[in-house]
């Protein structure tokens, strides 16, 4: 594990119990004291994720967050008072991914931080993806600028809407799409049918993919669509 978390936190005993627990489970850690110094170590430094107390010395919570948003895309964690809701809905709102009310068990914080970790690095990996026209599902790799797919290697021949079903489950990892979004996505807006076509192409593309290579790649959420999950 080489994620390193950044706790801006002016309660010091609350931040060094928190970066003990944090360093037990192997992330690496920096704390500051007040909201000037965390925006500066938060703007020079490469944080995997921040976790940001709201009520601050120097420079409150929320403008740290408003301030870093401009510049850093790194997922932020508030941690605020039960009662502060009107800040946690402005937080939300100024682009942090979550937030914890103190007092907490540190197994909530601990699992809160393993997801936005989770969420932060597919977005990253999805975007890079993007850019470059390749996505991969463990050995699966569809290449959209040669329009060809394999996995482990060995070509899949796909008709054109079985690519495009394809592609767009996989741009939309961990996101249940609706038959209705995959119909428009792959057939068009204009399409006029039933959207029990999107049951087909799924149904052509698991047995060329899933079954073939022993894999469970689509998975269907009863009664909302489908998804490729990263894990």
């Amino acid at each position: 594990m080489n994620e390193h978390i950044l706790i801006v936190e002016d309660e010091e005993k609350l931040a060094r119990f928190i970066e003990l627990e944090l360093i037990h489970e192997g992330y690496k850690v920096s704390k500051a004291f007040n909201g000037r110094t965390g925006l500066e170590m938060a703007e020079n430094n490469d944080f995997s994720l921040i976790l940001l107390d709201i009520m601050l010395p120097e420079l409150n919570g929320l403008e740290v967050l408003r301030r870093l948003g401009k510049t850093h895309s790194t997922p932020v964690i508030l941690l605020t008072a039960r009662d502060a809701v009107m800040d946690k809905v402005a937080g939300l709102d100024a682009g942090a991914v979550d937030y914890i009310t103190k007092p907490f068990a540190i197994e909530e914080l601990l699992a809160r931080i393993r997801v936005a970790l989770k969420l932060h690095g597919s977005a990253a990996v999805a975007q890079t993806e993007e850019q470059e026209g390749v996505y991969t599902w463990k050995g699966l790799v569809l290449d959209d600028p040669k329009h060809r797919v394999t996995y482990s290697g060995q070509e899949i021949n796909l008709t054109n809407r079985e690519f495009i079903m394809l592609k767009v489950l996989l741009q939309n990892r961990d996101i249940v799409l609706s038959r209705e979004t995959l119909l428009e996505k792959v057939c068009g807006y204009d399409y006029v049918g039933e959207t029990n076509v999107v049951d087909v192409y799924v149904r052509f593309l698991r047995t060329k993919i899933d079954e073939a290579f022993g894999v469970k790649m689509i998975q269907t959420v009863r009664g909302v669509g489908y998804v490729i999950k990263s894990d």
